[in-house]
C-alpha cells in the first residue's frame, strides 16, 4: 500500500489542486489536519465550503483520511471545548475522520481529533483503548500534533508537541504516528521530519509555500518513507533502527519523481457559494 501524507495546507488552493491531481497514484491520502486557516482573509464558512468540495474530489479518486487540527475548529461543544463540526460531516463522503478507525489490508488506521479539553481528550483515550483490543501488527495513528520533546515538534526555541500523546505512544506502541502542526521542524537545526519513540515511528512533513506542498510518501510493503520538499528528497527505512541523517533519494521510482510536475488542466477549482 502506498500512502500520500500531507498536513497544514491552510487553505492554500494551489496545494489543494496539486493534491487532487496526485491522489489517483495512491491507495490512500492521509491529511493530518489544518485544512483551514484561521488567519485567512477568506471567511471561515467559505473556506469550509471550498475545502469540502476539494475533499469530495479527493474521495472520488482514492481513499481519504482526515483528522482535525487546531485551525479546523469551528464550534464549541456544550462544555465549551473547541471542536471541528465540519470535519465530522465529511464522513458522508466516505472519508474516515475524527473518531474513526479504518482497516485496509493488514493495517489499522486510527483517526484522532484535536482535543481542547477533558471531554474530547477522554473520548480520544477511549478511542485508542477500544482500537487496541483488536489491533493488527501494523497500527497507524493520524494525530495533528506531534509528540512533545521530539525533533518533529521542535520549533527552534521550544517544543510544541503533545505531552499526552507521548504517554499514549508509550502505552500502546503503535507502528507509526502521522502528524503536522509544527511547520518548521523539518527545516531547522535540531528539528526533523521523523523520529522514533521505542518501536513507534513519528513523521511530520512540515510546511512550505508554493506548489506542491511538502509531503511524505509511505510505501508500507517496502517499509520506506520518502520526504519531499523544495529542493530536497530524503527517505528512511521503517524496518531498521533510527538513524540520522535520513538518506538522500538517489534512484527514485518514476511515480516519485513525477509528483512535483503533476498538473491537471481539466481540474476545475471549486468555488465558494455566493451569498
Amino acid at each position: 500500500m502506498r500512502c500520500l501524507v500531507v498536513a497544514d495546507l491552510h487553505y492554500s488552493l494551489p496545494q489543494f489542486d496539486w493534491l487532487v491531481s496526485a491522489a489517483p497514484q495512491f491507495d490512500l491520502v492521509i491529511f493530518a489536519g489544518d485544512a483551514l486557516d484561521i488567519g485567512s482573509m477568506v471567511d471561515f464558512r467559505a473556506q469550509i465550503v471550498v475545502v469540502k468540495k476539494y475533499l469530495a474530489l479527493l474521495a472520488a479518486r482514492t481513499r481519504v483520511i482526515l483528522c482535525s487540527g487546531n485551525h479546523d475548529l469551528d464550534e464549541r461543544n456544550t462544555e465549551g471545548e473547541k471542536i471541528s463540526r465540519w470535519i465530522s460531516e465529511v464522513r458522508e463522503l466516505g472519508i474516515a475522520c475524527d473518531g474513526d478507525s479504518l482497516t485496509i489490508g493488514d493495517t489499522l488506521f486510527t483517526v484522532c481529533p484535536w482535543w481542547d479539553g477533558p471531554l474530547v481528550k477522554q473520548r480520544l483515550t477511549d478511542q485508542l483503548r477500544d482500537a487496541s483490543l483488536n489491533r493488527p501488527q501494523r497500527w497507524i495513528w493520524v494525530h495533528h500534533a506531534p509528540p512533545a520533546d521530539s525533533p518533529t515538534s521542535w520549533g527552534g526555541k521550544r517544543f510544541f508537541g503533545d505531552v499526552e500523546l507521548v504517554q499514549w505512544i508509550m502505552q500502546y506502541q503503535p507502528s507509526l504516528v502521522i502528524s503536522g502542526h509544527v511547520h518548521q521542524s523539518p527545516f531547522i537545526k535540531d528539528g526533523s521530519w521523523f523520529d522514533r519513540l521505542g518501536p513507534t515511528w513519528v513523521v511530520n512533513a512540515g510546511l512550505q509555500p508554493g506548489r506542491p506542498p511538502t509531503h511524505i510518501v509511505l510505501d508500507l510493503e517496502a517499509e520506506q518513507a520518502f520526504w519531499l520538499a523544495a529542493g530536497e528528497a530524503q527517505w528512511i527505512d521503517l524496518g531498521a533502527p533510527l538513524k540520522r541523517p535520513a538518506l538522500p533519494v538517489a534512484a527514485a521510482p518514476d511515480w516519485l519523481t513525477s509528483l512535483d510536475r503533476i498538473v491537471d488542466p481539466s481540474l476545475a477549482r471549486p468555488q465558494a457559494a455566493a451569498g
